[in-house]
């Protein structure tokens, strides 16, 4: 199993999402893969541009949150999806590039919206094995 990827995890209401890697940045990285993969398939979305994205946090857990939460208005406000992230983190500040396409309801047919990220489930830190979860679940 690779070291880094990205999973959904049950939750009653809602779905939550899972990214791991051996860094902090990989994590979200994944986990925006993870938020994608609510909406359609990833592999299915070509990258064929690239939207910057920053944040500001004060600690991990909420740069996580506001990370998902720009990526959902970045798809929401330009009709995109996103298939790759390179996310850079340095003290409280993250600066992201997504790559993606416009969304295409043909190809990519999606199947829900994501209407936010939630402190429910919250989580970035290393797991047992050593690498770095970051969590938590999204509104349908």
């Amino acid at each position: 199993m690779s070291e880094t990827r990205w999973e959904h995890f049950y939750h009653q209401a809602d779905i939550g999402i899972r990214g791991l890697g051996r860094s902090v940045e990989e994590a979200f990285e994944q986990a925006g893969l993870a938020l994608t993969a609510v909406i359609a398939d990833p592999t299915r979305v070509a990258e064929a541009g690239k939207v910057e994205i920053t944040c500001d946090c004060p600690d991990r857990e909420l740069l996580f949150v506001d990370w998902l939460n720009a990526l959902i208005y970045e798809m929401a406000t330009r009709k995109m999806l996103f298939s790759r992230f390179e996310v850079d983190i340095k003290d409280a500040h993250l600066s992201a590039r997504a790559y993606g396409e416009p969304l295409n309801i043909q190809k990519h047919q999606p199947v829900v919206e994501v209407k936010a990220a939630t402190y429910t489930s919250l989580k970035v830190s290393r797991n047992e094995t050593g690498l770095w979860l970051a969590q938590c679940v999204v509104d349908v």
